[in-house]
């Protein structure tokens, strides 16, 4: 159930926020994708795994993960000890929603013979049933280190699955799941936008549907296009993924010009994450100040979960090498 707002008419929330964030040795990680008013309260601003591996660096006792659950959850699988708390507890993901544990485990069940490379944006119970996650920075080089005679399920991004088949030649068998945000970019209005901006580069997350990845001159992670935004010489870029991301851009290089790619109606409003919006500076002080939602996980089922995400963490690393891991490494969870 959604949190309800209390009337806080009246408090300066971001002195408040402040205060509870010394009190209660907490640290405050926003994802690319939140208001641009959490993401300038944050203690660091990032990608999922990227801020929860931070979090875990830290001294904090608490966590304060302005993100989605699955995001919350990845930080409690890395520190268990810490209490982990997300301002909306509905902040979901339609890519995790698509990817129910039961049917994935008979979906593995039903292919015995392929190993589970998972996209993180899954809920700890499939990644507890999941052979190796990825993210969307690391999932090529991982691919690169398993035998190509190795069958695969890449879920439960189809999208992100179809532009790494592509670009690797490897055969996946894909999950059938989207994101709602990446899906409703417009391919008839990203080209007019081009026509319209013609030096414009045009800068794509994998996660969007092959026909608008098709036009980018960059494909990749959060990360991946803020970097690119910030070196590439144009002034103007058009970004297609959510467009919070260009808050960041905007700060890092004043003097550019930034766009978000359309939808269908001729805008990109419809491309703003409704999960994550539901995270709010109000929400963010009221979990500071209750400890709650928490995010709570078994500990048998954390660490089923941490395997997947430790051998994710070894192989993105380069610890193993190309063509290093045999069948027997990779043979899937029961």
């Amino acid at each position: 159930m959604t949190v309800q707002t209390e009337n806080l008419s009246g408090l300066d929330l971001r002195a408040e926020i402040d205060r509870l964030r010394k009190d209660r040795n907490a640290i405050i990680l926003a994802h690319y994708y939140q208001k641009p008013e959490i993401q300038d309260i944050a203690d660091f601003v990032g990608d999922s795994l990227e801020l929860s591996r931070k979090a875990a660096e830290t001294d904090a006792e608490v966590i304060a993960f302005c993100g989605v659950k699955f995001m919350a959850e990845t930080a409690k699988i890395l520190s268990p000890q810490k209490t982990v708390v997300l301002p909306d507890l509905d902040a979901g993901c339609s890519l995790e929603d698509s990817c129910p544990p039961d049917k994935f485990k008979a979906f593995r069940e039903a292919n015995p013979d392929h190993i589970a490379l998972t996209y993180i944006n899954c809920s700890t119970e499939v990644k507890a049933l999941s052979d190796i996650i990825v993210t969307s920075s690391s999932a090529e080089k991982i691919l690169s280190q398993i035998p190509e005679d190795q069958p695969i399920i890449f879920s439960p991004d189809k999208h992100l699955g179809g532009y790494l088949a592509r670009k690797t030649g490897r055969d996946m068998l894909l999950w059938p799941g989207v994101c709602i945000v990446h899906e409703k970019f417009s391919e008839t209005e990203l080209i007019k936008l081009k026509a319209e901006y013609p030096d414009a580069p045009i800068a794509a997350h994998p996660e969007c549907p092959a026909h608008i990845v098709e036009h980018a001159d960059h494909v990749g992670s959060t990360s991946s296009i803020l970097k690119f935004a910030k070196e590439t010489p144009a002034d103007t870029v058009i970004i297609a993924t959510e467009p919070h991301i260009i808050h960041q851009m905007e700060k890092a290089v004043p003097e550019k010009t930034f766009i978000g790619a359309p939808g269908a109606d001729g805008n990109c409003n419809c491309n703003i994450c409704p999960y994550m919006a539901l995270n709010t500076m109000e929400k963010l002080y009221m979990a500071l100040r209750d400890l709650e939602p928490r995010i709570e996980i078994e500990e048998e089922l954390r660490l089923e979960a941490k395997k997947s995400l430790d051998r994710m963490m070894e192989m993105s690393s380069g610890t193993v090498g190309q063509g290093d891991l045999g069948p027997k490494d990779l043979a899937h969870k029961g």
